[in-house]
């Protein structure tokens, strides 16, 4: 099915959170969460970047590890499903093909692409912006220091605006890179990632480019 995980009965509203995830944080659980509840999702599925295209300019921990890390990180939630569906597939991961996947394996299930506004104000620069639109709502969660400027989105991809759904929820200004310079520092990442999460960079070593301090 599209290499989607933990697909069970069909959902009649389901999420996506797409990313690298390299390290998953509470900034992505907060946005799927929020998303869940507000918009009523049966599922949000968080989904790995097999190739993630807009990172190729830096290493990335291996898929392996990123998806052990998600495991970690929704411990458990039986809403929050880690999917394999952009690593099963081949080539670069653009978004609106993921969303084309989900749409043959859940053909009566309303699509809702989660995203922080940050991702919004980027979408011009994603692989055919009106494609996503048309294939899923935009459920956004605002991030400190970004504003959209919705009225030029709409003027580039014409309906985005009847797509679009605001969530309410708090934003935690937490980026993945952030968090990998601080493990390469041996700093830790308490209160910024699941337990679980800091427990699996410290015993793999992820990140830490030289020995870790005493």
């Amino acid at each position: 099915m599209g290499g989607v995980a933990g697909k069970g009965g069909v959902p009649g509203r389901l999420g996506l959170l797409g990313g690298t995830f390299d390290p998953p944080h509470y900034g992505h659980l907060v946005l799927a969460e929020t998303a869940r509840v507000q918009l009523g999702l049966d599922l949000v599925l968080l989904a790995p970047a097999g190739r993630p295209l807009l990172k190729a300019a830096r290493p990335v921990a291996s898929v392996e590890h990123r998806l052990a890390l998600l495991e970690a990180a929704v411990g458990g939630n039986p809403h929050l499903v880690v999917s394999r569906v952009d690593i099963d597939r081949p080539g670069p991961s653009y978004t609106v093909d993921t969303l084309e996947q989900l749409g043959v394996d859940y053909p009566r299930t309303e699509l809702y692409l989660l995203l922080g506004g940050d991702n919004l104000a980027k979408l011009l620069s994603w692989r055919d912006p009106a494609g996503i639109v048309k294939r899923a709502r935009l459920a956004v969660l605002s991030r400190p220091g970004w504003e959209p400027d919705v009225d030029e989105l709409e003027r580039a991809v014409p309906g985005l605006r009847q797509r679009l759904v605001w969530l309410e929820g708090p934003s935690l200004d937490i980026q993945s890179s952030q968090l990998r310079r601080r493990a390469e520092k041996g700093l830790p990442l308490r209160y910024l990632v699941p337990p679980a999460v800091e427990e699996y960079v410290a015993e793999h070593g992820l990140y830490y480019t030289e020995e870790r301090p005493e």
